[in-house]
């Protein structure tokens, strides 16, 4: 019987990603290791347009028939930093200049906090719950 050989690329994602709740992530970096692009940069692009939704079909709804990323942008986010482990091995770079590519998409806008108005008082007033005299 011939031994079980899998490529160097895939055991890396499997080792990386190997908890059983880690597994749709260790599936994307395997997509970065069979990356077509011939150049760590082609990697990167397929990562972006495999982990990101762009429009297929213009003017329509997202249907899980054409839906190709993992869907929220968090996951998404997840799913391009696995891929890009991926390619990271295919190409043997540094982890460290791994670590810090970024997706090409903009950034999600910063939340908006709202902040309540000071409580008012007029004048010399004092307010409910606070005493009107001092100690």
């Amino acid at each position: 019987m011939l031994p079980e050989w899998s490529p160097p690329c895939g055991n890396k994602c499997t080792h990386k990603y190997a908890s059983l709740m880690q597994i749709p992530w260790r599936v994307f970096c395997k997509k970065g290791c069979d990356a077509d692009g011939d150049t760590w940069e082609e990697c990167i692009a397929a990562c972006n347009e495999i982990c990101y939704k762009d429009p297929v079909l213009k003017d329509h709804q997202w249907s899980a028939y054409i839906d190709r990323s993992p869907g929220s942008a968090v996951y998404s986010e997840e799913c391009f930093h696995a891929c890009v482990s991926g390619c990271g091995y295919k190409f043997e770079i540094d982890p460290e200049k791994v670590d810090k590519v970024r997706p090409n998409r903009p950034l999600p806008p910063a939340p908006v906090q709202k902040r309540s108005p000071p409580p008012t008082t007029k004048g010399n007033e004092a307010s409910d719950d606070l005493p009107g005299t001092s100690a």
